[in-house]
């Protein structure tokens, strides 16, 4: 498996159409000044160590070493195997409720943003544990497999928003009942739902999915998020916030007892979200009460550097590209390398 360890740094390589762009450019300029003294056969009469070939080798030279350093920078790396690696954790589910009800502000910024900062923070605080991410509005859809990858379930989480899922709902047992499907095969480690939600369900049976959850021995915690007054819903990139067919602002509260019969189904706990961490000190309290078992990932080991050819080559060109004058050397001329290739290049 070949990857960078570092590909930002291939952005760099777009110096190159640039460099290339300003070389012919030179060129061009460089032939209207001759004319200007006079005639360039002339002129290369009265130049015969001038020559024309050694400039472009020169610059192809120096572009073929930058390139190389910029591959050496991105640090190109082989995973030479894939191994089984044995870690003591939980296993979490998280079930993300992203309709547009959760754009309300009543806790701020809006419920949607301190959800994710609160998952971020959950993330954060794992370490041999697996987690995984649902989205749901009126379905529900895996963002990210169940994983030890936290740097991609970061990235995942960030790029959540409201118009990521198609159809407009909650269906929050929908939610339950794909994240069950997702822990895959039985373990003795622990494991949990997370329902992240305003829990205006308008779907399904979510306390019925939790129960089912809680006969797998999988736990469902929900935090509720928004407050039980509600709060209008702004509509993204207005001033405006979403009505009714009558033209009434419409008000999102927060369903605090769907939340509490769901969590109570699923054995787990009801918490409400403000704007301070009470929430997440609540649901890590409850994540450090799972039994810790060994969990068994895949993962690609033995990444081994490769730039060192690279580096070696770039040296090369580099030193190459040293010893070599723009003007023809008197002792290489009488062997006419270089008269060769422009007779050639004409």
């Amino acid at each position: 498996m070949f990857r960078f360890a570092a590909p930002e740094y291939l952005f760099l390589l777009l110096l190159v159409p640039l460099l290339i762009g300003v070389f012919i450019y030179s060129g061009i300029r460089k032939r209207r000044n001759m004319r200007k003294f006079g005639n360039p056969e002339l002129l290369e009469v009265l130049s015969p160590n001038v020559s024309k070939v050694r400039p472009q080798l020169k610059f192809c030279l120096q572009l073929l070493a930058l390139v190389l350093l910029i591959v050496v920078l991105a640090q190109p790396q082989f995973g030479s195997k894939e191994e089984t690696v044995k870690r003591q954790g939980i296993e979490v589910m998280i079930a993300l409720d992203v309709s547009n009800s959760m754009l309300a502000e009543d806790i701020k910024p809006n419920r949607l943003e301190k959800a994710k900062q609160m998952v971020s923070q959950l993330v954060d605080n794992m370490h041999d544990d697996k987690v995984g991410l649902i989205v749901f509005a009126g379905d529900a859809y895996v963002q990210l497999p169940i994983t030890v990858d936290y740097v991609s379930a970061k990235m995942f989480m960030s790029s959540v928003n409201t118009q990521i899922v198609p159809r407009q709902g909650t269906a929050i047992g929908s939610a339950i009942d794909l994240a069950i499907k997702s822990f895959g095969q039985k373990s003795d480690a622990g494991r949990s739902i997370i329902v992240i939600t305003d829990g205006e369900n308008h779907e399904d049976d979510a306390v019925g999915a939790a129960k089912l959850a809680a006969e797998n021995g999988i736990v469902v915690n929900v935090v509720g998020m928004g407050r039980p007054e509600g709060a209008p819903i702004p509509v993204p990139g207005t001033m405006s916030f979403w009505k009714d067919k009558n033209d009434n602002v419409v008000v999102s509260k927060l369903s605090e007892e769907m939340c509490r019969e769901v969590a109570k189904a699923g054995q787990g706990i009801y918490v409400r979200a403000d704007n301070t961490n009470m929430a997440w000190r609540a649901l890590s309290n409850e994540l450090d009460k799972l039994a810790k078992s060994e969990i068994e990932t895949k993962v690609f080991t033995d990444h081994t550097e490769q730039f060192q050819s690279f580096a070696f080559f770039a040296l090369f060109f580099l030193l190459f590209d040293f010893f070599m004058f723009y003007r023809k050397n008197k002792r290489l001329a009488r062997i006419h390398i270089f008269d060769l290739k422009e007779r050639i290049s004409k």
